[in-house]
């Protein structure tokens, strides 16, 4: 319930007791209505205020709450009483003034005395929204949104704010070695010296690694160590198969070409946005809210390349096929010149285009397209060009180089070396979403926290720390660098990621040289300079040719239809998939048909 936070209850006991109550009518009761698995009702409370009505109208873009009757006979309620289909519902909960509208997963269960606060940013997404992790205990809660202009102003996703009872769930707490072709228990000291005697007898050349999408910057960067120690340079953290910063040789390209160089809040200033490839809505929600909001704001138009979903917003759709890009960037197609004639265009590249095989050819025809209509302007000014990433490990992990070094295998190369017996040793960071977990007879060794897909095929499970166990640095698809900070302990054995690596390193001959988390982060400051710089997203470096140039790779591009990156907006990474309450809103909602879970 909303008790000890409510606004009304607030208002009343800053009034004191009524020594006269002269309402003698009788008083109305409505009956609860039904809005989805997420939102709790109970319509007696409601003043009427409307909020929950504007929010859906105007920021969710989806005109489904509304009011009926008039007088004491109004209601709110909902399309013939349906489940509410935004991705963002659940921001209504924190709208409503009276506990009309509650958290259904969190009913009854904690009242907000009972709650230890802590601030940190969510890993759903790429966006990185400031969020702050309510626990009692060994549990965490709930999750709420913070205010933060630049990123996701007051709003938070429904995955960011329901998703986190999957963190009970599924969990791994304790190391395990593959025996008699069966995982069992055992202590750390047996599952370090079972990798270390697959280790010891192969070579570097013969070892590689893999990072997942949740992880934090500081294991990362301890496991690049690590994989360098022991001399290998199969190394990578797209396991989408994109080769995002780096060309098809393995050169590496500026930061520029994997960012949202626009910036979050950028977006407001658009005059005419191009999507490729990209579905904002499942994508990054609080970023296609931010397209909406611009759309009521300014007259943008807004063009699209790919399938088609519902933006709520206008789009003028010019079909999946990738090869019309080249019309545009050769100036022969009506949309060129409406980008030219823009004051501040701006494109975004999203995970249909840039996973694609053709992807980097994708990506060059994109950057000739902004260098082209003039989104790129003088330094400090706009930049139109932008990147859109799904998983929050991705920036942070471009950023500190964790990528196929000279002669090394890209994500795609390291799963067909382990199924065709070239790789002995590869080692999964967290890594849930690969496209084959077909690895022949390689030895697996998986790190994270939860007994999903991996895990089964794991030889060892070395269990390590949500992230909301943990204290790590997240970089935004912005480039933002965020902190997280731990709300709970991680459960039973447990350990944060960064210092398995360093336990293991000694097991393994190859001593990693930080022993505590500020000298790692100090470590992390080599290869990446900027990430000292908290909460600051990073300047348009300017029309620098050798930039902007360099971006993707020349090659022709396939005529196949973009695809959809995202099938279940609700089953997205070994978290969600964990959740009960995820579950049902894939059930509720019907996009259940194509999820991958561990089962």
């Amino acid at each position: 319930d909303q008790g000890g936070e409510c606004d009304l209850q607030d208002q009343a006991m800053a009034y004191g007791h009524a020594k006269f109550n002269r309402f003698e009518e009788n008083k109305r009761a409505v009956t609860d209505k039904n809005m989805g698995p997420l939102v709790n009702t109970i319509m007696t409370r409601c003043i009427h205020c409307t909020r929950c009505v504007r929010f859906a109208a105007e920021v969710a873009g989806v005109d489904e709450i509304g009011a009926t009757g008039r007088g004491e006979d109004m209601e709110i309620t909902t399309y013939l009483e349906r489940a509410v289909t935004s991705e963002m519902s659940g921001n209504v909960i924190d709208l409503c003034p009276v506990g009309a509208l509650t958290s259904k997963p969190y009913k009854f269960n904690a009242r907000p005395w009972e709650l230890t606060k802590t601030e940190s940013v969510d890993v759903m997404d790429a966006v990185g929204s400031a969020i702050r992790v309510d626990a009692r205990g060994p549990e965490v809660m709930r999750i709420l949104p913070r205010t933060n202009e630049d990123v996701n102003e007051e709003w938070i996703s429904d995955k960011t704010r329901f998703a986190c009872d999957g963190l009970r769930r599924q969990r791994l707490d304790r190391p395990y070695v593959r025996r008699d072709g069966k995982l069992q228990p055992a202590t750390w000291a047996e599952a370090f010296a079972a990798i270390a005697v697959r280790v010891k007898a192969t070579t570097g050349a013969r070892i590689g690694a893999l990072a997942g999408d949740l992880c934090a910057a500081e294991e990362i960067k301890a496991l690049k160590d690590l994989m360098q120690a022991l001399k290998s340079p199969h190394m990578d953290c797209r396991q989408d198969g994109s080769l995002l910063g780096t060309d098809s040789q393995g050169n590496r390209q500026a930061r520029q070409s994997y960012l949202f160089n626009t910036n979050i809040a950028g977006i407001e200033q658009a005059d005419a946005i191009l999507l490729i490839g990209t579905n904002p809505r499942w994508e990054a929600p609080l970023i296609n809210a931010r397209i909406r909001k611009t759309w009521l704001r300014n007259p943008v138009r807004i063009f699209r390349i790919g399938p088609a979903h519902d933006l709520t917003y206008p789009v003028d759709e010019l079909g999946a096929n990738p090869q019309i890009l080249s019309e545009i960037a050769q100036g022969h197609h009506a949309v060129f010149q409406t980008l030219k004639d823009a004051k501040h265009p701006m494109l975004i590249v999203g995970p249909q285009a840039y996973a694609r095989a053709d992807g980097a050819a994708i990506l060059a025809l994109s950057a000739q397209i902004a260098r082209e209509t003039g989104m790129i302007g003088p330094e400090g000014q706009w930049n139109g060009f932008n990147v859109l990433h799904t998983a929050a490990a991705r920036v942070g992990a471009l950023d500190l180089g964790f990528l196929p070094g000279p002669g090394g295998r890209t994500t795609h190369g390291m799963i067909e070396a382990a199924r065709s017996g070239e790789l002995d040793v590869l080692y999964l960071l967290g890594t849930d979403e690969l496209p084959s977990y077909d690895l022949g007879q390689a030895f697996v060794i998986y790190q994270g926290h939860h007994g999903d897909r991996a895990a089964h095929r794991a030889d060892v499970i070395l269990p390590g720390a949500a992230y909301t166990e943990k204290n790590g640095t997240y970089v935004n698809t912005e480039g933002r660098v965020q902190l997280g900070r731990r709300a709970i302990f991680p459960p039973g054995d447990a350990r944060e990621d960064w210092t398995i690596l360093r336990a293991l390193s000694e097991h393994l001959g190859a001593v990693l040289q930080y022993d505590t988390l500020e000298q790692l982060r100090a470590a992390m400051l080599q290869d990446a300079p900027h990430i000292a710089h908290k909460d600051l997203a990073p300047a348009n470096p300017g029309a620098d040719p050798t930039i902007w140039t360099r971006i993707g790779e020349e090659g022709a591009i396939d005529g196949t239809p973009l695809k959809a990156a995202i099938h279940d907006f609700y089953l997205t990474n070994a978290i969600a998939r964990a959740s009960q309450t995820m579950a049902e809103c894939s059930r509720t909602y019907g996009r259940g048909g194509m999820t991958m879970a561990a089962e």
